[in-house]
């Protein structure tokens, strides 16, 4: 890509909207997950287990740093009977 490129320039000054959104839905899963496993009196150890994911994977959702992917966010969902909205 060009150094002079207009969409890169405009990228590195005001960031990604997608991204940024993608990232807060995200962030709103992991938040709304945390207070799931609150009101089940579970841990993060615990809900790895349940998902069968690893605790740092884990770790990584709930500070944001990884999304969830679709797959892991329906077995979720039907692991304990419930939904997520990311609005």
């Amino acid at each position: 890509m060009e150094e002079n490129d207009f969409v890169s320039i405009w990228l590195e000054e005001s960031g990604n909207p997608a991204i940024e959104e993608l990232t807060n839905k995200n962030l709103e899963v992991a938040h709304q997950t945390s207070n799931l496993l609150a009101e089940k009196n579970l841990l993060a150890n615990d809900f790895a287990r349940i998902v069968d994911i690893n605790p740092d994977e884990i770790s990584r959702w709930f500070m944001g740093k990884h999304s969830f992917s679709i797959k892991k966010l329906k077995e979720i969902t039907e692991a304990f009977n419930t939904y997520f909205s990311a609005n």
